[in-house]
């Protein structure tokens, strides 16, 4: 009598399933490769403008990402008017209705200071922005070192590629002491929310991938990962990027249609989207639409180049 064993074995189907082959030995299993998903952060709209409150509305950036047909948005916090329960979710539901996730959440917190009281009114802010994204569903949010602030304004800050002098008296190794800190106590904080922490390699002692990987693996908790900018290593980019991409849960991907507000660098998003296949990547794709082009036609030419490239 045939056994079901034996009829399984004899069916040729039974070939072609992952993990089996005819010698009784397990293949590799198969790792489809699709396409990464690409989302759109508000801030490509508003560019921190307080003149107007044409692009300040979350409401319009999320009915004007589903219209240009992104798959997520990303929410910039401090554009936020209202973060009121209820006006979470809000944006919640509004998002939900128009098929969009809401899938990073960008805020600004500075934890670089001598001053202990300082540092513990950000961990709060940051609780803060953390219980914020869990409210809104969303998985992770971008946090920063923060800076020295001895620069007289950001203007001056980008003059000078990002680098500013420490502040007297102090050395690196202080500031990242005072950051690795700040994060010890945060992690807790973002694993009963489960809401993922990401580095972003920005300005202060988030400059360069290694001060982001100082941190990172100090604090060594899988609440506190990396966001990664393709648009902050000014000079010499792409080994940088391959650096943080293993740690990478949001990937940042700035364009500068017009021109950039600050600066511009010309990206070559096949170099980086071969880095972050190289590293197993399969999170969302961030659109930073950072030129002074008009969002209503930059933002679909830079969506239609990141598809070209992250399919």
């Amino acid at each position: 009598m045939t056994t079901r064993r034996r009829l399984f074995s004899s069916l040729p189907i039974a070939a072609a399933l992952p993990g089996v082959v005819g010698s009784g030995v397990a293949a590799e299993p198969v790792v489809a490769r699709k396409p990464l998903r690409i989302g759109v952060s508000t801030y490509s709209f508003w560019h921190f403008d307080e003149k107007t409150d044409v692009w300040r509305s979350m409401e319009k950036c999320l009915e004007t990402a589903a219209d240009m047909g992104f798959d997520g948005v990303e929410l910039l916090q401090v554009q936020m008017t209202d973060t009121s329960p209820a006006a979470l979710r809000k944006i919640k539901q509004r998002a939900f209705s128009l098929g969009l996730d809401l899938m990073g959440f960008s805020t600004h917190q500075g934890f670089c200071s001598p001053d202990a009281q300082k540092r513990d009114d950000n961990v709060l802010k940051t609780t803060q922005y953390l219980e914020q994204a869990y409210d809104l569903g969303i998985p992770t949010i971008r946090v920063n070192t923060g800076r020295w602030g001895t620069s007289k304004n950001f203007d001056e800050l980008m003059a000078n590629r990002g680098i500013e002098p420490r502040l007297e008296g102090y050395t690196d190794d202080d500031g990242f002491k005072w950051v690795i800190d700040s994060f010890e106590k945060l992690v807790a904080e973002a694993e009963k929310r489960g809401v993922v922490m990401g580095l972003e390699n920005h300005w202060g002692l988030g400059i360069s991938a290694e001060g982001v990987l100082r941190i990172v693996d100090a604090v060594k908790s899988p609440w506190l990962k990396v966001t990664l900018d393709t648009g902050n290593f000014l000079e010499d980019p792409y080994d940088r990027l391959k650096k943080l991409a293993p740690q990478t849960v949001l990937l940042q991907a700035k364009t500068y249609h017009g021109g950039g507000m600050w600066y511009s660098l010309d990206l070559d998003y096949g170099r980086i989207a071969a880095i972050m296949r190289e590293a197993g990547y399969r999170g969302y794709v961030s659109l930073e639409m950072e030129g002074k082009e008009d969002p209503l036609t930059a933002v679909p030419k830079s969506l239609a180049m990141l598809r070209q490239h992250f399919s």
